[in-house]
C-alpha cells in the first residue's frame, strides 16, 4: 500500500504535526490511496516518509483508531478498518447469516477454518440441543473476515444426521445457512444471549486484538418452523466491528 509522503506536513505549520498526519491519512482515504482493510506500512517507514517521530506519529494513529478509521493489530501493524470512509452501518435484528448481512452492507464476506468435524455431544450440547449425549455434532469453527479483515470468531454446532455430507464441504467461501438450506431445512426464529467479555488469548490471535479488549459474544438458538433445534452457534465479535440494531415497543 502506497503511504502518505511529507508533502503535505511542514513543520512551520499552525497545526500540529500530529493533527497534520491525521488530516493527510483521512485525505489520502478519501483519494482512494489508502483502502478499507488495507495495512498501513511499518511505523519506521511512515516516520521517514512524513518527517515525524514515532511518539508524534503514534498520538495520529491514536486519534485515528479513536474516530474508528484505524484499527491496530498486536505485533502485525495498523489496519484502515474496513468501513472507513463510509456512514456507519449496523448490523440487523433480523435472522440473517453473517454472509447475507455483509452482501447487503456491500462488504465481501470470507472465513479461515479452524475446525471442520463431526464429534459426539456432551451433556451440555446435547440439553441444548434436545438430542441424547454421543449423538455426532457436526461442528464448524471459523474466523469471519469482511473484506479480509479479521471480524468474527464463529463456533457452530449441528446434530450431524441434519446435515450429511457437510464435513467433507468447503466453508472458507460459503455460507452455513445456504448450505443448511440446500438439504431442506430452514431457519425460522433464534433466542440469543448478547454480552461484552475481555478477549483472551485465543481471540485476541485470531481477531487481531491486544489481549484484554472487549469482544461482543453473541450465543445463538436456532430453531426451524416447529420448533425443532437446528444449530447453535457462538459468534464472538470485535467489539469495534460490532453494532447491533434493534427497537422496542411499548
Amino acid at each position: 500500500m502506497n503511504a502518505p509522503t511529507s508533502s503535505s506536513i511542514h513543520a512551520d505549520h499552525p497545526e500540529p504535526l500530529w493533527i497534520q498526519a491525521v488530516n493527510l491519512i483521512k485525505e489520502q482515504l478519501g483519494t482512494g490511496v489508502l483502502k478499507p482493510g488495507g495495512r498501513l506500512p511499518p511505523e519506521r517507514e511512515l516516520c521517514e516518509r512524513l518527517g515525524i517521530s514515532r511518539v508524534t506519529l503514534r498520538k495520529a494513529l491514536r486519534t485515528l483508531v479513536e474516530e474508528g478509521i484505524l484499527s491496530p493489530s498486536h505485533g502485525r501493524g495498523w489496519y484502515v478498518a474496513p468501513s472507513a470512509g463510509a456512514p456507519a452501518r449496523e448490523w440487523p435484528n433480523s435472522l440473517e447469516s453473517f454472509t447475507e448481512t455483509a452482501r447487503q452492507m456491500g462488504l465481501t464476506p470470507s472465513s479461515t477454518v479452524l475446525r471442520h468435524e463431526v464429534v459426539p455431544a456432551n451433556l451440555d450440547e446435547a440439553e441444548q440441543l434436545s438430542i441424547a449425549p454421543g449423538t455426532p455434532l457436526f461442528v464448524l469453527e471459523r474466523v469471519r473476515l469482511l473484506n479480509g479483515v479479521p471480524t468474527a470468531l464463529d463456533l457452530t454446532q449441528v446434530p450431524a444426521e441434519l446435515v450429511p455430507g457437510f464435513a467433507e464441504l468447503d466453508f472458507t467461501g460459503g455460507s452455513l445457512y445456504e448450505q443448511i438450506a440446500s438439504v431442506g431445512l430452514h431457519p425460522a426464529r433464534a433466542n440469543a444471549t448478547i454480552e461484552a467479555r475481555e478477549s483472551d488469548d485465543y481471540l485476541a490471535g485470531h481477531l487481531q486484538l491486544e489481549v484484554g479488549k472487549p469482544v461482543l459474544v453473541m450465543r445463538q438458538l436456532v430453531y426451524s418452523a416447529s420448533d425443532t433445534p437446528l444449530f447453535a452457534s457462538m459468534v464472538c465479535y470485535r467489539g469495534d466491528r460490532y453494532r447491533l440494531r434493534t427497537s422496542f415497543q411499548r
